[in-house]
């Protein structure tokens, strides 16, 4: 792969990255604490599902991030591109759609 693709690959997963740092910034609290809710308890199952649903997208944003710093280990380490199941070369259009993807389109939909 070309160093000025590459390039555009490291860009892409910057600026995704950033993007996720940034819906994260003033969050300090994901769920309230135990004792702490307020209303009655419509209000309080309401807080505590949209509690749960802000934990989920933390943990997946979470793994996200780490795809992602995986990824520019491998634009770092020169086998970016490249899929980890079959050796072959991951195509520009998937590598695209999904910058930190460690598969190639086929071995993907094998796994699932």
């Amino acid at each position: 792969m070309e160093q000025k693709e590459l390039d555009r690959y490291k860009e892409l997963l910057l600026a995704k990255r950033e993007e996720l740092s940034t819906a994260w910034k003033g969050r300090d609290e994901l769920a309230p604490s135990a004792g702490h809710l307020q209303g009655d308890p419509a209000d309080q199952a309401s807080a505590a599902s949209e509690a749960a649903i802000q934990v989920r997208l933390h943990q997946t944003d979470s793994k996200l991030l780490r795809a992602i710093d995986d990824a520019l280990a491998r634009i770092a380490r020169g086998n970016y591109g490249t899929c980890e199941v079959c050796g072959e070369p991951i195509s520009a259009a998937r590598l695209t759609a999904v910058p930190w993807t460690r598969l190639c389109l086929n071995c993907k939909a094998e796994q699932g």
